[in-house]
């Protein structure tokens, strides 16, 4: 990650860097809704011109205040922008899938090591 100490406010740029079949990029996002309630918390962020895909990606924490049980959504909507994201389509929809797998893994492992 570019600048882990980041606050997560509106407004600020998300920069996310990945290596996918040998090429490394940057991609950009910008903040757009900051949610941070007693049982929610969580971010909106939309794709800037500098990030290969357009579209969404909207990341919560919510608490169950009944059961006390925490419940981790990954939403995401988005299209290829650049010419090699359209070309290789169904190798980017691969990785967004990854990411989401491997979301959910290390916010599961971040519980379970806090827990400990």
């Amino acid at each position: 990650m570019a600048n882990p100490d980041a606050r997560i406010v509106s407004g600020q740029l998300v920069a996310v860097e990945v290596e996918s079949l040998g090429l490394w990029t940057v991609n950009l996002s910008r903040i757009l809704e900051v949610i941070d309630t007693p049982r929610v918390f969580g971010f909106l962020y939309a794709t800037t011109e500098m990030h290969v895909e357009e579209g969404e990606e909207r990341f919560l924490l919510e608490l169950d205040a009944e059961s006390g049980a925490v419940a981790y959504k990954l939403e995401a909507v988005s299209r290829p922008r650049n010419t090699l994201a359209r070309l290789g389509f169904p190798i980017t929809r691969m990785f967004q899938r990854r990411f989401a797998r491997d979301s959910h893994h290390k916010m599961r492992a971040a519980i379970l090591h806090d827990v400990v």
